[in-house]
């Protein structure tokens, strides 16, 4: 039997629990959102031969687990990896500060840092010195394709984000960065990523509702 902490994460059942009560005390949109992300990398990584598909469902599951202390914009992710981190689970804490940034850098992302200057200056040396592994960039992946109402094309999610975020001067090349990991990972598979994911279409060109969205 698999030992998960050993891995760095919490079982399936735990990670539903945990999910679960992070749905009580701050819900919103995030959770279905995080459900299909962790259902995507599950049946992205089935189809990689070096990807622990159950590996890959926790850790989408719960990339966004922070956000059960509330509505707030990049603190979130180091909540995520604090309140992974407090509980041995080490690969899901780098997953929670990872999954923002296909492109490495502490300052491209949407939103802003909402958190101290310390923690700042944390998440700035942690990505500066870490070296993405396939489950990084798989799960930077998923979060692009996943909205709270199903799988749709990245360009969509990305303009979901913009709406709601803005745009910067990074925009334009995290956007090419999160491009290329799906060419990385379509290359691995052999296959184009949206032929494993179900509703793409309907999700794609359904009648956008930004209030869906929010958080």
């Amino acid at each position: 039997m698999k030992n998960y902490l050993e891995e760095g994460i919490p079982t399936l059942e735990e990670a539903k629990i945990i999910l679960e009560e992070g749905s009580k005390l701050n819900p919103g949109p995030w959770i279905d959102h995080s459900l299909y992300a962790g259902k995507a990398a599950e049946l992205i990584a089935k189809e990689d031969k070096e990807l622990d598909s159950n590996i890959a469902l926790i850790l989408g599951m719960l990339h966004d687990i922070g956000r059960r202390y509330g509505v707030t914009s990049m603190r979130h992710s180091i909540d995520g990896y604090n309140f992974a981190a407090e509980r041995g689970y080490n690969l899901l804490g780098r997953i929670c500060l990872t999954h923002s940034h296909p492109l490495q850098d502490v300052d491209a992302v949407f939103g802003n840092w909402d958190c101290s200057n310390e923690e700042y200056k944390f998440v700035k040396e942690y990505l500066g010195n870490v070296q993405y592994s396939a489950y990084d960039k798989l799960i930077q992946l998923c979060d692009a394709l996943a909205l709270p109402t199903g799988y749709c094309l990245m360009e969509k999610r990305m303009l979901d984000v913009a709406l709601r975020h803005g745009v910067n001067k990074y925009t334009i090349d995290k956007w090419k960065a999160t491009f290329e990991i799906k060419k990385y990972f379509e290359e691995r598979i052999g296959k184009s990523i949206y032929s494993i994911l179900p509703n793409v279409i309907e999700n794609t060109f359904e009648l956008y509702n930004i209030e869906h969205f929010k958080n």
